[in-house]
């Protein structure tokens, strides 16, 4: 194999994506920083027991693991940036408060999580803790949502669920952790047959909920449609109403629901979202609540967030201009070198043009020339 070829769902960033994609990345930060999150910075490189500890276990077959050469421990390459924050949030931070950090940094999989996807996302992401009211949801979700807004992604809207409608029910029944397996897989399919096998000994209220999860699925009239059919239990019931009462606080932004969903099951205990855009074919951005997250680092207090792979994003979002710039000749001279040192002093781009190579320029727009006019050098629009 050529010494240049790269392992299976790696690659390069060459200049015109790598360019989209860290202004994304800057918009992405900066629109966080403006809602008041603090950015951090956790290493990529840990103690495997730090972050398969917890929730952070679901990532066990999709974390890169090797032994330090230093203390001989094995350590592992992050495959999601939340359970570091959490940790961050729970012993180095310690705050009594509300606390709220975001990220922007590479995590690498052991395989892709969909086709054609990438083994090294770049991800963003938002946390809150400290706040277990539906005010952290709504904030993280128009947090979010503004996110896209700065990325100019189109026509985003967003799919709700909450982790606790599957919990009722299937705490009504003595279903195995690996029988729970099979069935939220089937209710991911919405697989009516599959459910209807692995139910068949369920009481009644239990059975008839989750089979009827598999249609409650669409606009708000799927809230309508759940209080109808699903057992009359406060837990249920709560959801429904924290499910609600988000959409009203999103009059302008499409909303749809997705009670079945049951992703994240190990790892989400409230209101769940997808935020899907125009020219993606999958959810741009995922989030929701997940009060347990720090509970292994003995602090187990609230916690909401999302996170997106900002290369992904770059996909979806609208494409930017090229850079302006200035168009300078390359010469020996002392007064050009002035000249150009105190344009870029300025924050201009200046683009020398070595002999020959006139026309090269690629990922620049150059509107500009620096020329000498009179003996003295001065910028003119080309």
């Amino acid at each position: 194999m050529s010494a240049w070829v790269l392992p299976d769902h790696i690659a390069d960033v060459l200049p015109s994506e790598a360019r989209h994609i860290e202004e994304l990345r800057r918009e992405l930060l900066d629109t966080a920083r403006r809602y008041g999150y603090e950015l951090v910075m956790p290493p990529l490189l840990e103690h495997l027991e730090s972050l398969l500890t917890g929730t952070g276990e679901a990532l066990d077959l999709q974390t890169f693991k090797l032994v330090d050469q230093l203390s001989g421990r094995m350590m592992g390459l992050r495959a999601d940036t939340t359970p570091q924050v959490a940790r961050i949030d729970a012993h180095l931070l310690n705050r009594v408060g509300v606390t709220r950090l975001c990220y922007c940094g590479p995590v690498l999989h052991t395989r892709p999580d969909k086709p054609h996807a990438s083994r090294e996302p770049l991800q963003f992401g938002a946390e809150m803790f400290g706040h277990a009211g539906l005010e952290a949801d709504l904030e993280v979700l128009l947090l979010a949502l503004g996110c896209l807004e700065s990325a100019k992604v189109d026509a985003p809207s967003v799919d709700l669920a909450d982790a606790r409608i599957v919990r009722a029910l299937l705490a009504r029944t003595h279903a195995s952790a690996s029988a729970r397996v099979h069935l939220h897989r089937a209710l991911a399919a919405k697989d009516r047959n599959e459910l209807e096998r692995l139910t068949s000994g369920f009481e009644p209220q239990a059975r008839n909920g989750l089979l009827a999860l598999v249609e409650l699925y669409g606009d708000e009239q799927v809230l309508v449609q759940a209080r109808a059919v699903l057992p009359n239990d406060p837990a249920i019931h709560a959801a429904l109403d924290n499910l609600h009462w988000l959409a009203r606080h999103l009059p302008d932004t499409p909303v749809t629901y997705d009670l079945a969903d049951p992703r994240g099951y190990a790892y989400y205990t409230g209101v769940r979202f997808s935020i899907f855009a125009q020219g993606a074919s999958d959810a741009v951005a995922r989030g929701g609540r997940y009060d347990e997250v720090g509970a292994i680092f003995g602090r187990n207090r609230p916690a909401v967030g999302f996170s997106l792979d900002v290369k992904t994003l770059g996909a979806a979002a609208a494409a930017r201009p090229l850079h302006a710039a200035i168009r300078a000749p390359w010469a020996e001279s002392g007064e050009l070198r002035q000249a150009v040192a105190a344009l870029r002093a300025q924050g201009h781009s200046v683009v020398c043009v070595l002999p020959g190579h006139e026309n090269e320029v690629d990922e620049f727009q150059c509107d500009r020339e620096l020329l000498q006019v009179a003996g003295q050098w001065v910028v003119q629009a080309i």
